[in-house]
């Protein structure tokens, strides 16, 4: 019983690793590794929002800053690219599963309901990302992914305080 229970046990572990590659991944990773990943991740989903934003958008200032978003955050995708590769880190292709339900979320969405789930979700990402970086910045292994992280935190944290200004303006709630 106990010699069934324990290969039991083990086919669960077994499956487990090949059904949730990314959790496992991840918990096994090193901080870099990791950094790279959601930083990918995080940036696509930048930029596939903020594309979403330009066309569902009834605010203009909404629509710019998700125009803001495109550009920026491609750009950061092209250097992050570059630098992995450089690195021979594999990026994954696509944003995260919980970044792609963000997006069907925002897509079933319109008018200022729109505008105001955009706008929330903006500064909570970025307020989690502006510490991602901080965080591969101060303590980070690798020198390239330090300097990215770095060189890349200033125009986070200008997204962050407009997007901040944007919900002060229209009276969205971060919460």
């Amino acid at each position: 019983m106990v010699g069934r229970m324990k290969g039991l046990v083990e086919g669960v572990i077994v499956v487990l690793a090949l059904a949730l590659p990314g959790i496992v991944w991840s918990a096994s990773s090193d901080p870099d590794a990791a950094f790279y990943r959601h930083a990918a991740e995080g940036g696509m989903a930048e930029v596939q929002l903020g594309e979403l934003a330009q066309q569902k958008s009834p605010s203009a200032s909404v629509k710019d800053f998700g125009a803001m978003m495109v550009k920026d955050h491609s750009a950061a995708n092209d250097k992050l690219k570059a630098i992995a590769a450089a690195n021979n880190v594999s990026l994954p292709t696509s944003p995260g599963m919980s970044q792609r339900a963000t997006k069907l979320k925002l897509e079933a969405l319109s008018g200022d309901t729109f505008d105001k789930s955009y706008v929330s979700g903006m500064i909570k990402d970025h307020e989690h990302t502006i510490a991602l970086f901080e965080r591969e910045a101060a303590s980070g292994q690798d020198p390239d992914a330090k300097a990215f992280a770095a060189a890349t935190l200033p125009t986070l944290r200008m997204h962050l305080q407009k997007i901040q200004s944007i919900a002060a303006d229209s009276g969205v709630s971060a919460k």
